[in-house]
């Protein structure tokens, strides 16, 4: 508990709530620990809020106590589950990443088109709504399977039935309530746990696997809800694209976002995490380059969020891009 509040902390030493957990740190640390020991941890509600980033999110941010608690988990269960993942899995892993995705993708690409001697077909997937959309019996059937430990399983259970994406919100405080006062469809993780970050890639692991053992796709990436396919034959793509469907639907009840599937040609342009891959370089999507123009407008250079962005186009064909930031900002 002791490790998991040292990792916990970094960032939020003056946040009020993580301030008054401190105060009294160690009698805290300890009424957890007698509570998991005891069987009898119950997990709290969350504050409810909403960003923008960039587009709407709503974010459930349970107490300090409870998320002391994710961190915790989070440490002892990671190196457990991580292994278990294909190679092309990106998100919230060590050693990954959105700029590892993108390089592989870029490498695969070379592959698929013999240095681009041949036509590289590149098939693109949304899953919608993907952390709302998580279905607890699926992940508890999958949970139950791989960890043979009773009590951690009944944990995990504790943290994720304590949210439901279809629940009600009362002065943006989230409660859980019994699932005879309403109908309640058990769906949803909360995107400010930390332990969510893990179980959706538990959950969307059950897809990896089919992709790479049972359709045999070669070229395939995948980073949280978004992934990618590629094959020199588009009909072997079309294909995948529709025992996919299947797959999602039937066995992990997710959906593809309609607007954001397509299977085009890597040449003629891919959007693929905030970059549109071309054969021989990368731009910023339009949407992300206007965002960061006006973010950046009027900043001083050395802000966190100037330096953050010029971070980010360093990964990229963006040098007009970059001197624009750096000399658009406030004398």
């Amino acid at each position: 508990m002791l490790e998991a509040w040292k990792e916990f902390l970094r960032g939020k030493k003056k946040k009020q709530d993580v301030q008054e957990f401190q105060a009294d740190l160690i009698h805290n640390i300890l009424l957890l620990h007698r509570d998991l020991v005891g069987l009898t941890y119950c997990h709290d509600g969350y504050h409810h809020f909403k960003i923008s980033d960039p587009k709407p999110r709503d974010i459930h941010k349970a107490s300090v106590r409870d998320r002391l608690l994710h961190h915790a988990l989070y440490q002892q269960l990671y190196p457990f589950f991580d292994r278990t993942f294909v190679a092309d899995s990106y998100s919230c892993r060590i050693g990954k990443g959105t700029h590892k995705a993108m390089n592989q993708f870029r490498h695969f690409a070379y592959q698929v088109s013999k240095n681009h001697t041949r036509t590289a077909w590149v098939l693109k997937c949304d899953i919608r709504k993907f952390f709302a959309s998580i279905d607890h019996q699926i992940l508890f059937a999958i949970l139950e399977r791989s960890i043979p430990e009773q009590n951690i399983f009944n944990l995990l259970r504790e943290v994720v039935s304590s949210f439901c994406s279809c629940c009600r919100i009362k002065n943006n405080i989230y409660h859980y309530s019994p699932v005879g006062e309403y109908k309640c469809m058990r769906k949803g993780l909360p995107l400010g746990n930390l332990t969510s970050q893990l179980l959706v890639n538990v959950y969307m692991n059950e897809f990896d696997q089919y992709v790479k053992h049972k359709l045999k796709v070669e070229y395939y990436a995948r980073y949280a809800d978004d992934f990618v396919l590629l094959s020199h034959n588009k009909q072997e793509l079309e294909q995948a694209l529709r025992k996919s469907l299947v797959f999602l639907q039937g066995r992990l009840k997710l959906e593809l976002h309609p607007d954001k599937v397509f299977i085009k040609t890597f040449a003629s342009g891919v959007d693929f995490l905030g970059w549109v891959h071309f054969a021989d370089h990368r731009v910023l999507r339009t949407s992300s380059k206007q965002r960061m123009l006006r973010r950046t407008h009027g900043l001083e250079e050395e802000s966190s969020i100037v330096q953050s962005y010029l971070g980010l186009l360093s990964h990229g064909n963006a040098e007009k891009l970059h001197q624009k930031v750096r000399s658009d900002y406030k004398l």
